[in-house]
């Protein structure tokens, strides 16, 4: 499988709705994964192991309305084992109904058709005063 072909998967997954369980099966085993962000916002911070990335989609899950996200993918670009993809996220905050929308971008490295390194980059200020009681 190529860099494109395994992120297009992910992001397949995430779309539809997969199982977290199954959507870390993209990942190795040992990853570098990082989502900048508040200690008050339990989903963002460092992840080494495949597992942690099943309990990031739940704990992610349960703290906004999935049904209100809006995703917008401007652009994907890949060079080699390298993909960063261009975007806008919108969510809900489930405990103050509060909406954010913001410019993101994520980074990706796969390395024996698995992802080994993420980032995702977001306003985690606006993220954190969404969720600020």
């Amino acid at each position: 499988m190529t860099t494109r072909s395994v992120v297009e998967q992910f992001l397949g997954m995430l779309d539809s709705g997969a199982d977290p369980d199954d959507i870390a099966k993209v990942f190795a085993d040992d990853i570098d994964w990082d989502v900048p962000g508040s200690a008050s916002l339990p989903w963002t911070g460092r992840r080494f192991k495949r597992a942690e990335v099943a309990e990031y989609l739940r704990t992610l899950a349960m703290n906004i309305v999935p049904e209100e996200n809006v995703d917008q993918i401007e652009a994907i670009l890949y060079d080699g084992d390298h993909a960063v993809l261009l975007g806008r996220f919108g969510r809900v905050a489930r405990t103050t109904g509060r909406r954010y929308e913001m410019a993101v971008a994520m980074y990706f490295e796969v390395s024996d058709e698995r992802i080994t390194k993420f980032r995702l980059y977001e306003d985690s200020h606006q993220v954190a005063n969404a969720y600020a009681e």
